[in-house]
């Protein structure tokens, strides 16, 4: 299944993954600037989080709240080693309660769980994104 949408559509964007994704567990692929943070930041709106949204590039992970669950927001762009990944108790977070989303999940490969919602997000035109739930 998939969508195209413009930064003025990218609510609808969001809400489309909430619809449709399989899982709570959302691994997001795409190249450098396609708009995967930008779109988690709409998906944690809409999941009813007020916290600001941040890429957690350094931090390697962000928690949000929302009034029924937390939101776990990951970016393994920078990780070296994905055991590092480990040392953050990456499992533990596969095994909680709430939405776990993921940016750059090729670095943890060897770690993923069999329930996962794949999303690959692509720069159609200047401004267009097609989102593809796999």
């Amino acid at each position: 299944m998939s969508i195209t949408y413009n930064l003025a559509q990218i609510d609808e964007a969001a809400q489309y993954i909430i619809e449709h994704a399989k899982n709570k567990v959302l691994l997001f692929y795409g190249e450098m600037g396609a708009g995967k943070t930008t779109l988690i930041k709409a998906l944690v709106q809409a999941l009813g989080s007020q916290d600001r949204v941040s890429s957690p590039t350094f931090s390697l992970v962000n928690e949000y709240h929302t009034p029924r669950e937390p939101i776990y927001h990951f970016d393994f762009y920078r990780l070296e080693d994905p055991n590092e990944a480990l040392d953050i108790g990456i499992e533990e977070y596969f095994n909680s309660p709430g939405w776990i989303l993921i940016e750059w999940p090729q670095k943890i490969q060897d770690f993923l769980q069999e329930n996962f919602q794949k999303i690959e997000i692509s720069t159609e035109k200047k401004n267009i994104r097609m989102l593809k739930l796999c």
